[in-house]
């Protein structure tokens, strides 16, 4: 039985930490775990070393040709989101769909796979501060801004950065089995599982009790009067509070 091959797609710009978080999970032998011994492969977009937004030069053994037979082919992000996909890069992800390979789009990978067509008619994720320009430049995908991944059983995307790990450890529970992933995050510390439908954020303000804005006005009182000596009895009268009850909320 041949290994499961993975081929990661990558590019000038690409950030470090996002080109790690499908190495972290397949590039790395996992069999203690319960997984297969994956072909790893690090596929370059265009020829040549890969400059990365942090500095760092990557040597990428393969160029699109590496996605040629394989299982996975993930697009880990994107660099420029107003310049689509390439015509050859677009054609590789399509052959690479239609032989029945799995399409993974972490973070702002998920506008190649728009570009290459794959997604028309379907719901897709993306980092939710890029959600509403995938959107507009396709307005045939069905974006959703609020969950951490899509499963759409052929094509897979998620929102950015960490989630993609959630994405990562979706792929193998589903392929591999729950016992598997679990083994998985324990490994790389991570939750063993969040839905895919769990929020990417929750934008509330933090709610202040009153005591909270009390004890703040009297700390204040005390960072700006440091040269002075304070009692329990004047710092509880500068939080508009009895002593009793200021040494019983205080904590």
């Amino acid at each position: 039985m041949t290994d499961p091959i993975i081929a990661v797609l990558a590019f000038d710009g690409i950030s470090p930490f996002h080109l790690s978080v499908p190495c972290l999970v397949f590039a790395e032998d996992r069999t203690a775990l319960g997984l297969p011994r994956f072909d790893f492969r690090i596929c370059a977009v265009k020829p040549g070393p890969i400059h990365t937004e942090a500095g760092l030069t990557i040597a990428a053994p393969h160029g699109l040709e590496g996605l040629d037979g394989a299982d996975i082919v993930i697009i880990p992000s994107w660099h420029h989101l107003g310049e689509p996909a390439s015509p050859p890069l677009m054609e590789a992800l399509r052959r690479a769909h239609q032989r029945g390979a799995l399409i993974v789009g972490l973070c702002l990978g998920t506008f190649a796979i728009a570009a290459a067509g794959l997604l028309s008619g379907r719901r897709a994720a993306t980092h939710w501060a890029c959600s509403e320009q995938l959107q507009k430049l396709h307005p045939d995908v069905a974006v959703d801004a609020s969950v951490l991944y899509v499963d759409n059983g052929d094509i897979v995307t998620s929102a950015g950065v960490a989630a993609g790990l959630d994405c990562c450890l979706h792929i193998v529970r589903a392929r591999y089995g729950a016992e598997a992933a679990l083994r998985l995050a324990r490994q790389i510390v991570l939750s063993p599982h969040r839905q895919g439908g769990q929020a990417q954020f929750i934008e509330h303000p933090v709610a202040r009790s009153a005591d909270a804005d009390r004890f703040t006005q009297a700390l204040d009182l005390v960072r700006a009067t440091l040269g002075e000596t304070h009692s329990l009895d004047s710092v509880a009268e500068a939080a508009g509070l009895t002593r009793r009850t200021f040494t019983r909320r205080f904590q």
